[in-house]
């Protein structure tokens, strides 16, 4: 969307890519905030933007990217899944404890302290979640002719 070319240098994590991004042999990276959160509020890493819509709780003073490139979004997500068939009743138990960790304000504020913003919903509305980020990605995919390995 910018028309910049990068040279991607694939990692085996966050883990191996961190140290050579701080090291200067890696100019720039996109990563989980929550990996990189400590290395920013340290000072050893630069934040140049956060790839959400809007700026987030976590770091405040970065700007979204969208700011500077409109229309761009790439924010990552978390779910708990099951296996299709499931029983409706365990499905159930499953959203009940995990939407209840989400209410949970100590949880909260830790999740949050790390750069995500925890969201609770049903199931159907994780679905239809997964449904809208698929249509929304699925251009870019076939845009860069990227396919399944």
């Amino acid at each position: 969307m910018a028309g910049v070319d990068l040279l991607t240098v694939h990692y085996r994590g966050a883990g191996p890519a961190l140290p050579e991004l701080m090291s200067g042999r890696a100019q720039v990276m996109f990563d989980p905030v929550a990996s990189s959160i400590a290395y920013i509020r340290a000072g050893k890493l630069r934040a140049l933007g956060v790839t959400t819509a809007t700026r987030i709780e976590a770091l405040p003073d970065i700007p979204p990217i969208g700011d500077f490139v409109p229309g761009f979004e790439a924010s990552g997500w978390d779910g708990i899944g099951a296996p299709a068939h499931t029983m409706p009743d365990r499905i159930s138990i499953l959203n009940n404890e995990v939407n209840a960790a989400l209410a949970d304000p100590t949880f909260r504020s830790r999740l949050s302290d790390l750069g995500t913003e925890p969201f609770a919903s049903s199931p159907g509305e994780f679905g239809k979640f997964i449904s809208a980020y698929i249509k929304m990605w699925r251009p870019v995919i076939e845009t860069a002719g990227i396919k399944a390995e």
